[in-house]
């Protein structure tokens, strides 16, 4: 396990694309994520791209003309694909010597004049899931969100026994995974109210859960492990997941198996893959455990990860309502939250993954459940912040929310930032919620 920095961390370096210097954007050349775009209003196929400032270097054209020829056959190979699997599948150090040579291409003047044509403004394509999603699994790694659930259900034993000992996860429905600014439809489904007997209508308690992704690179065989020590080797990089919830649906169904029609109406992810080397400079200890927490076993124990196996990205959500947009207001943020905080690691949800045998591929998703943090600014879901309904929240132009509403539409955002190091952002993973269809 590897968290090493390297010149293209140098806070210092800048590019000849003009805005990846601006000091506010999400994409400087010290980032360099990857993602699948084409051209709006075309119909030519999906692409691999990077973005740098506001612009996507298109990498398909850049590996059909050998600028890309530094970083291997194979990778200028998959660079041609209409995905990021078959980059994916050769593995994060793959992903490392192409974001090296893309670095040095976009930051050194003699590459200005090869390169930029085959630059897009961000604000004329259209983006896509980065990847085909094969397998997706949503943990339950924040203690704080599991803790602050559990008591809105059970006060007197809000963590059940196996929560210090287990990454708990579910298996989520990749299929329905959409790209952020993806309108989602208000789901409908059994719900039960006291008493009565269960009725079938739309969801009325719609909720968000921020959360952020990792895709696997590499992978392992069916009936292999992958351990802890190791599993860092196995993320290609990180993006936000907003893993849509519709509570009522959720608690009527969730008994015995988990969760069900209550979550796989929609997950929406942000469209840009931030690598985990350029995470390297924001890599974290993990937090710290309390003293009678029982140690992790030793299949999920590892001295480096414990030191450096946690990310530090500032996470926010935004509510913006559709009379706030018809009257102008900006975005009201609810809640910030460090992704530090996690009871769990990123090596850890993977290795726990894997631990039994099972084979993750090129490309699986795996999210970290609802980040949540101890302040009561910093809650990841709306079952949180209303205190599952009973405390409305006000918003700036008088509205008022315990749940989502028709027309609401969530923002989230995510940054990392650290003295001497430039800041890199995630984008936004966005989506406006629709009326249901009966």
């Amino acid at each position: 396990m590897t968290f090493g920095l390297n010149p293209t961390h140098d806070p210092n370096t800048r590019s000849w694309v003009e805005s990846a210097n601006d000091p506010k954007t999400d994409f400087p050349i010290q980032n360099l994520p990857f993602g699948v775009f084409r051209r709006r209003g075309t119909t030519e196929p999906p692409r691999l791209g990077v973005a740098i400032g506001d612009q996507v270097l298109d990498l398909a054209a850049g590996s059909s003309e050998g600028l890309l020829q530094g970083a291997g056959e194979r990778v200028a190979r998959a660079c041609q694909e209409p995905a990021l699997n078959g980059l994916m599948a050769l593995g994060s150090g793959a992903a490392a010597d192409l974001r090296g040579v893309l670095h040095s291409l976009l930051s050194q003047p003699s590459g200005q004049q090869a390169a930029t044509k085959n630059l897009v403004c961000i604000g004329e394509v259209e983006l896509f899931v980065p990847a085909h999603i094969g397998g997706y699994t949503d943990f339950y790694a924040s203690i704080h969100h599991a803790t602050n659930v559990g008591r809105l259900f059970r006060p007197e034993n809000p963590l059940l026994p196996n929560y210090k000992y287990v990454p708990i996860a579910y298996h989520g429905r990749a299929s329905s995974i959409v790209v952020s600014g993806t309108p989602v439809v208000r789901p409908s489904g059994q719900q039960r109210q006291g008493e009565n007997p269960p009725t079938y209508a739309p969801s009325r308690r719609l909720d968000y859960e921020l959360e952020v992704g990792l895709y696997i690179a590499g992978g392992n065989a069916l009936g292999t492990t992958i351990p802890v020590r190791e599993a860092s080797q196995h993320v290609f990089g990180f993006s936000l997941v907003n893993d849509w919830s519709a509570r009522d649906l959720q608690a009527w169904e969730y008994q015995p198996l988990g969760p069900f029609l209550g979550k796989n109406f929609a997950t929406s992810v942000s469209p840009w893959v931030v690598t985990a080397e350029a995470l390297a400079p924001f890599r974290a200890s993990a937090a710290p455990r309390p003293e009678n927490d029982p140690q992790s076993l030793p299949y999920l124990h590892a001295e480096v990860d414990q030191q450096q196996g946690a990310l530090s990205i500032e996470l926010e959500v935004l509510i913006a309502t559709a009379k706030m947009r018809e009257q102008g207001i900006a975005p009201h943020r609810l809640s910030r939250v460090n992704f530090n905080t996690m009871y769990w690691t990123p090596a850890q949800m993977v290795a726990h993954h894997a631990a039994n045998g099972c084979n993750l591929e090129p490309g699986d998703l795996l999210a970290s459940g609802t980040v949540s943090g101890p302040a009561p600014d910093a809650l990841g879901s709306l079952l949180e912040i209303s205190q599952g309904g009973r405390q409305p929240i006000a918003l700036p132009n008088s509205e008022a929310r315990t749940f989502l509403e028709d027309g609401d539409e969530i923002v989230m955002r995510g940054a990392c930032s650290a003295p001497g190091y430039r800041r890199i952002g995630f984008g936004e993973c966005r989506g406006v919620i629709l009326p249901t269809r009966l």
